[in-house]
């Protein structure tokens, strides 16, 4: 059944609407759990260290794609609302060319950037030889990374978020296989996770290229474009917050190593850190899951002036946040110590990443509503408020908090910081969900 964007959306419509979205994401985020679980137990705590810090880094460069895929397809979404079939295809086409050179430039500069970068973050010995190895085959991947990223928005904008699925499952499958294979089979290691995620990424990203050349019968096509200046920066600031997000969880990420280096001894505070991470990508993952695949029709009942399905959109989405947030924070309590004894740790480093995530776990329970909030401004082409929420929730109330807890609660002051920046968030994202509901009509 094929849902179109001017459709009412009822409960279910909507669930459907956004479900391939919320796997694709999450999809993405379970290949990357699995790149840890193969590295951890076949190459040990130093290399998921290295990963841990030099995938900020990585992060920092593919959130270019997010970027442009949030900010693009709101704009393309809002024209095709507006009846502009044509125009809508010529600034996706313009957006996918420039992103495809964006991402080779960063993948020839990148090469030379990783071993300055890890030295920085404080890399040493065998850990920093990991960081350049994994850093350098990941970014040389980049351009098609920054494509995955950008398609994952424009499959949903295009009504085809199940054909988006598709393609991030077969990514993820063949990252799986390839780590079996490379890491478990042939024991290459570290180099072995990274080629195959690199090799997923190039899946992820041509896939998609190949589709919208050809004929199909979706909203949008790849066609002869030129570059439509305005547009462009329009995309930029729409999907500014979501670049400044993952730019700033990636700064963020970068305080919280340098802090658990000082507070723990060697590489088994990253460990534990990186572990926590990977888990908690997945639920986060359903969050941006859900921001991404309704965005478009906020989008595009925004272009058609159609407030009363605003209206449905947005109060169906907070009650479906709210039980997503509950869902998953009794989840994550209640399987945490299963899940952690797969990573193959044991004694301390067990120990730390299991008490650190029960501190961690209340976050979901909240995390979800300024996930919504942002991706909605961005949706309805607001790109500052969506950008100032970002900043406030990414970094500000982070640095902050991990700045200032640690002082005071030592390690289990790194693992509360993000509850506390998370509830604050919150009051901000509300203060600016009122402030704007006459304006725009969604409540």
């Amino acid at each position: 059944m094929r849902i179109q964007l001017s459709e009412h959306f009822t409960f279910k419509k909507l669930l459907i609407f956004v479900f391939p979205s919320i796997i694709m994401i999450v999809f993405t985020s379970v290949y990357s759990v699995v790149d840890g679980l193969f590295v951890s137990n076949f190459a040990g705590a130093s290399a998921v260290a290295a990963i841990s810090l030099i995938f900020p880094l990585i992060f920092v460069l593919g959130s270019i794609g997010f970027m442009l895929g949030a900010g693009g397809s709101a704009l393309v979404s809002k024209t095709l609302g507006a009846g502009d079939k044509e125009k809508a295809n010529a600034y996706f086409s313009m957006l996918v060319y420039v992103t495809f050179g964006i991402g080779a430039i960063i993948a020839v500069a990148g090469q030379f950037i990783v071993p300055p970068i890890a030295k920085w973050f404080g890399a040493e010995g065998v850990t920093y030889d990991y960081c350049v190895l994994y850093g350098r085959v990941l970014i040389g991947a980049q351009p098609f990374f920054i494509l995955q990223n950008v398609f994952q928005s424009f499959f949903v904008a295009a009504e085809k978020p199940r054909l988006g699925l598709i393609v991030t499952a077969a990514a993820g499958f063949a990252n799986i296989i390839l780590d079996a294979v490379f890491v478990a089979g042939f024991k290459w290691g570290l180099a072995g996770a990274a080629a195959a995620t690199a090799a997923s990424q190039v899946i992820g990203g041509v896939a998609p290229l190949i589709y919208f050349f050809a004929k199909n019968n979706s909203l949008l096509r790849l066609t002869k474009t030129r570059f439509y200046g305005r547009a462009f920066l329009k995309a930029c600031t729409n999907g500014s917050s979501e670049f400044l997000a993952n730019v700033s969880a990636a700064v963020v990420t970068m305080l919280y190593n340098f802090q658990i280096q000082k507070i723990v001894a060697g590489d088994g505070g990253l460990a534990a850190y990186g572990t926590m991470m990977y888990v908690a990508m997945i639920f986060y993952a359903i969050f941006m899951g859900y921001a991404v695949g309704c965005a478009p029709l906020f989008a595009y009942n925004y272009g058609a002036d159609n407030r009363e399905e605003l209206k449905n959109l947005f109060k169906k989405s907070m009650i479906i946040t709210a039980v997503c947030g509950i869902s998953m924070t009794a989840l994550s309590e209640a399987l945490a110590y299963p899940f952690f004894k797969i990573f193959g740790y044991d004694g301390e480093i067990f120990d730390m990443t299991l008490r650190g995530f029960r501190i961690y776990a209340p976050a979901f329970l909240i995390a979800g509503f300024s996930y919504f909030g942002s991706s909605m401004f961005t949706a309805l082409n607001n790109g500052l408020v969506s950008g100032i929420i970002s900043f406030l929730r990414t970094l500000v109330f982070q640095v902050a908090a991990v700045l200032v807890f640690p002082v005071f609660l030592d390690i289990d002051g790194v693992w509360s910081a993000t509850v506390f920046a998370e509830i604050i968030s919150l009051a901000v994202t509300a203060a600016f969900v009122i402030a704007f509901r006459k304006k725009y009509g969604y409540a």
